[in-house]
C-alpha cells in the first residue's frame, strides 16, 4: 500500500499553496554552523543523523519544454553569467565527493541543452569516483549523443515521459516534439548499455492518468523501470491542487488491474521509489514515488545545488545558501566544504505539504533541479 486512507483524505482537502518568498528574500547568508563534531567528521550529515550521499547538480535552468506541471510558456531564465561554469560544476563535484557523496545526478532545466555537457561529464568522471547520472526529457537525445555522453563517463540515465500519445504531447509538454522521439532515445540508451534505464512519468487527473497501464506495458516491452511520480507543488504557474493530483496508490491499483505486481527488495533505505516486478516474469519493473502522500523524508540522502550555485538541503524548503560567491571570491576547498557541511546540517526534517502553513517554493522544479 502506497499511502493510508488518512493521507489520501488529507490530499483531497489541500488548498492551493501560497506564493513563496521572492528571489531577493531568499537566504544568501551562510547557514547556521554545524557543530564541531560534524565539521571534524568531514561528512555531509544533518542534525537528525541523515547522511548525504546523493547530489543533484543543476547545470542549467533552461528547458525546451513547458510541461504543465513545471514551467509556464512565458517563463524567463537567469542570465548566463549567473549560472555555474563548467569548471565550477566540476570543482563542486570534487568537493562533495570528499565529503562522502557517492552519486551525482546532472539536472536542469534540461541538461542536454548545455553546449558543454560532455565536458562536464568527463570532468567529473576523470576527477572523481562518483557515479555520474543524468535526467533528461529525451527530446534532444539520439544514439550519437548518448554514446558521446557514455564515452565521457555517464553511467546511468533517466528519462521523463508523461504520455505515449502524440495528440496529448502538445497539451502536456506545450512545445514541439513527440513521444515517439523520446521512446527511440530510450531504446538507444538501452542498446548502448546505459543500464538501468529509468523513465519518470507524472500523471495529472483528467489529462493522462488513463495511461498508467500503457506506460507499464512500455516497461515490459523495453525492459526498463517506469516510475510514476506524484504531482508535486513545484510548478511555475501555481496550478497544483487536489483536482489534478493522482495518489500513487491509485496509480498502482490501475497498473495492478492489468498486471499483478511483486514487491522488489530495497537496496538502500534512501531509495525514493517503491519498486515492483511483474508477477508473470515479464521483463521490466514499475515504481511509485509517493512524495506527497507517503513522504520518505526520514531517509533522505540528497542535497541539491542549483544551476546558479545555491545549496538547497530540501526540495520543498525555502532556505538556500550561496556557494557561487565562494567559488568566485577565491575561497579554497576547505571553505567551500564548510558551507556545504553547514547547509547539510540545516536540512529540514521533512516537507509540510498539506499543513496549514505550507508555502510552495518560489522556484519551479526547472530552477531547483530534479
Amino acid at each position: 500500500m502506497i499511502a493510508s486512507d488518512r493521507s489520501r483524505s488529507q490530499v483531497r482537502s489541500l488548498s492551493l499553496p501560497q506564493w513563496g518568498a521572492r528571489d531577493d528574500e531568499r537566504s544568501r547568508a551562510a547557514p547556521p554552523p554545524a557543530p564541531q563534531a560534524a565539521q571534524d567528521a568531514r561528512r555531509l550529515v544533518d542534525a537528525r543523523g541523515r547522511v548525504i550521499e546523493d547530489l543533484r547538480l543543476g547545470v542549467t535552468d533552461r528547458c525546451n519544454l513547458r510541461c504543465a506541471y513545471c514551467l509556464e510558456p512565458g517563463a524567463r531564465f537567469l542570465p548566463r553569467e549567473r549560472l555555474l561554469t563548467v569548471e565550477e560544476l566540476v570543482r563542486l563535484a570534487c568537493v562533495v565527493e570528499s565529503l562522502g557523496v557517492r552519486r551525482v545526478r546532472l539536472t536542469g532545466g534540461e541538461p542536454t541543452l548545455h553546449p558543454k555537457l560532455p565536458v562536464i561529464i568527463r570532468g567529473i568522471a576523470d576527477r572523481t569516483d562518483v557515479e555520474v547520472s543524468l535526467i533528461t526529457n529525451g527530446t534532444l537525445a539520439d544514439e550519437r549523443s548518448l554514446k558521446r555522453w557514455r564515452d565521457a563517463g555517464l553511467g546511468r540515465i533517466t528519462f521523463s515521459l508523461d504520455t505515449l500519445r502524440k495528440d496529448r504531447w502538445s497539451s502536456i509538454a506545450r512545445a514541439p516534439g513527440s513521444p515517439r522521439r523520446v521512446v527511440e532515445a530510450i531504446r538507444s540508451a538501452c542498446a548502448i548499455g546505459l543500464q538501468p534505464v529509468k523513465v519518470n512519468a507524472v500523471l495529472l487527473r483528467g489529462v493522462n492518468d488513463d495511461e498508467a497501464t500503457d506506460l507499464a506495458d512500455l516497461a515490459r516491452e523495453l525492459d526498463i523501470e517506469v516510475r510514476f511520480i506524484e504531482y508535486m507543488p513545484l510548478d511555475f504557474g501555481r496550478g497544483w491542487g487536489p483536482d489534478r493530483f493522482v495518489p500513487a496508490r491509485e496509480t498502482m491499483a490501475l497498473v495492478e488491474g492489468r498486471h499483478r505486481l511483486v514487491a522488489c527488495e530495497r537496496h538502500r533505505a534512501s531509495e525514493v521509489a517503491r519498486t515492483y516486478a511483474f508477477a508473470d516474469g515479464a521483463r521490466g519493473r514499475v515504481g511509485f514515488i509517493a512524495s506527497v502522500t507517503s513522504p520518505f523524508c526520514g531517509a533522505c540522502s540528497r542535497l541539491r545545488i542549483t544551476a546558479d550555485g545555491m545549496i538547497r538541503p530540501c526540495l520543498f524548503g525555502a532556505a538556500e545558501w550561496d556557494v557561487r560567491d565562494l567559488l568566485r571570491s577565491g575561497a579554497d576547498d576547505t571553505l567551500i566544504a564548510g558551507r556545504l557541511l553547514d547547509a547539510a546540517w540545516a536540512k529540514e526534517p521533512g516537507h509540510s505539504i498539506g499543513a496549514s502553513g505550507f508555502r510552495q517554493p518560489e522556484r519551479s522544479m526547472s530552477a531547483i533541479g530534479g
